[in-house]
């Protein structure tokens, strides 16, 4: 099935081309809401000095050329040139008739595409912040939505977990005991363990020479040490996972996906681009210099492959990972929810695997840019000391508010309820204030605003769901009953059939969420939905009502909580079953 607006498009368009001409084929009928009508068609105006006919008259030929007799009880034309379609309510009581029968609620299966998906990127041996929130929710959200639109998706957690640094921290895991409290900081307190070898680094000449010989070990794959490495990386994806437990993000072991992975190629890769004529060495370092790209004063800007001591940087592990997703994953679209600050870097490395032939022109490579997360000041979130946020203690703090507010709104939960509750209104509170402005924007953290049943919030989502479960649970029936779906639906008044057509546009956003990669889209529609079951809820007695008034409007209250519980899950927000 597809909404109403899909279904008529291709209609006006065909009328179009048969009132102007072969040459007229495709045109965008213009289609926009309308105050007037459900809604109206603008293309006449866009049309007509094209045409070179008055707007009105071509509108008027189009209207003529159009048979919506099944779709619409009224298609008239208005002022300069618009035509307003008013939807006939048996036809959209048909379209939610066969939305209610689809177990994916009008959602299309996309033609599949495999998708690798770059996303979270944390760094082993250090403490998750609030920069990496976005990135993973954000992430998150798309590998949810394309993979529920039938595309491969494939989570890749490209972890730092390589280089000069490393040599330290095994150094210092050795010297303090892989069992001891201090070693078990990196699953609790990262940035401690972290701190407590650059410590010893930088005072302690000996343990830096150690740690400086212990490097050279590591790169050149010594037992011992890459034994002792991967204790150390272990211990972070211990931590890594708490995050993610409690985000509630897909991410798992098995998309772990470190700069180590790629490391046996960097020389590889370094050798051809450089018999390929594209890097060329520069004070020392291997250097490819791409046309258009200048720094300071005019000065070409360079990517450095192989710094001037023979070690790699981003750029060569960056041009392995983009190599191995077109070659061995066999990737039709890449995507890299990767901070801002990453777009000069990310454009120099695709461009040079462009021509290097590592990235073909028929693979789409797409960063999905990420804005920062602000203080009230306006400034990146930090805490009063300047330290970034941990994001363990955001998450922490969330809940603690959510339970808050529901032991003083419901102390009649049990604890275990009231526990379960809580972390799923405290997380999903900061994921949807995350997910709901567009993800390249910037926008300012206030806890106690994303925690409120009122306005564009998760727990208002989250809370219109449970006023729906509570209409069914007075009643002692299941919303889920296959009855509800079955169901005939009547729209005799307005509330019913905004509710309907706002439910019958699912399909539509969730796909071009998927297309346009924009999760506020959904969010959007979701808070809207929210805002149309209210009106309903209001205005249109449920339980009160006479058969079939009542059942019917028992099946639009069941087949709206399916649509939102749906789309909260593909942006990863649990549904509470009480609040």
């Amino acid at each position: 099935m597809v909404s109403p607006v899909d279904a008529v498009t291709p209609l006006i368009t065909q009328a179009i081309e048969a009132t102007l001409g072969a040459e007229f084929a495709g045109a965008d009928p213009v289609l926009r809401p309308s105050q007037y009508a459900d809604v109206q068609v603008n293309a006449a105006l866009a049309l007509a000095k094209r045409a070179k006919r008055p707007p009105r008259e071509v509108a008027t030929a189009i209207v003529a050329a159009l048979d919506l007799s099944e779709q619409c009880s009224a298609v008239e034309v208005s002022g300069p040139g618009f035509i307003n379609l008013t939807f006939r309510d048996s036809w959209l009581a048909r379209l939610l008739a066969q939305q209610a029968a689809d177990e994916r609620l009008g959602v299309p299966t996309q033609p599949r595409q495999i998708v690798p998906i770059d996303y979270s990127a944390p760094n082993v041996a250090k403490e998750m912040h609030v920069g990496h929130l976005r990135t993973t929710v954000v992430g998150d959200a798309l590998a949810r939505t394309l993979e529920f639109l039938g595309h491969d998706v494939i989570r890749q957690n490209h972890i730092g977990d390589w280089g000069t640094p490393f040599g330290m921290l095994i150094e210092h895991l050795l010297e303090v005991g892989e069992d001891s409290p201090q070693a078990a900081l990196l699953e609790t307190d990262p940035n401690a363990f972290y701190q407590g070898a650059r410590t010893k680094f930088d005072g302690d000449p000996e343990f830096a020479t150690r740690a400086r010989a212990r490097v050279v070990a590591l790169q050149s794959g010594d037992p011992a040490t890459l034994e002792r490495w991967q204790r150390l990386i272990g211990l972070s994806t211990a931590y890594f996972n708490r995050i993610y437990t409690a985000l509630d993000v897909t991410l798992t072991d098995a998309d772990l996906a470190g700069e180590s992975t790629y490391n046996d190629e960097l020389a590889a890769i370094c050798d051809e681009l450089e018999e390929r004529g594209l890097a060329q060495i520069s004070d020392g370092a291997l250097c490819v210099f791409l046309p258009g790209y200048t720094g300071r004063e005019g000065k070409p800007l360079p990517l450095i492959v192989r710094k001037s001591d023979g070690g790699y940087g981003y750029g060569t592990t960056d041009l392995a990972t983009v190599r191995h997703r077109v070659r061995d994953l066999h990737a039709d679209r890449i995507l890299y929810v990767i901070g801002a600050p990453q777009a000069l870097h990310l454009r120099m490395v695709w461009e040079t695997a462009r021509l290097a032939g590592w990235l073909p022109d028929d693979v789409e490579i797409v960063h999905v840019q990420i804005g920062n997360v602000l203080g009230e000041d306006r400034k990146i979130l930090r805490t009063r000391s300047g330290a970034p946020l941990r994001l363990m203690a955001l998450i922490e703090e969330a809940i603690a508010k959510a339970g808050a507010h529901l032991d003083a709104a419901r102390p009649d939960l049990a604890p275990a309820e009231r526990d379960l509750i809580a972390a799923q209104v405290g997380v999903g509170a900061i994921k949807y204030a995350d997910l709901s402005v567009a993800h390249d924007s910037e926008y300012v953290f206030d806890l106690d605003r994303m925690l409120s049943l009122t306005g564009n919030t998760g727990p208002y989502l989250q809370y219109a769901a449970t006023r729906v479960r509570s209409i069914f649970r007075s009643i002692e029936a299941d919303p889920a009953d296959p009855a509800f779906a079955q169901a005939a639906i009547d729209l005799a008044e307005p509330g019913e059939r905004a509710l309907a057509a706002h439910l019958l546009d699912f399909g539509t956003v969730v796909a071009a969420v998927g297309d346009e990669l924009e999760p506020h889209r959904l969010c959007t529609y979701l808070f809207e939905l929210a805002q149309a079951f209210s009106a309903f809820y209001e205005n249109c007695p449920v339980l009160k009502a006479d058969e079939p008034t009542r059942t019917s409007r028992l099946a639009l209250c069941a087949l709206t909580l399916r649509v939102m519980e749906r789309g909260l899950n593909l942006v990863g927000i649990r549904s509470p079953q009480q609040m």
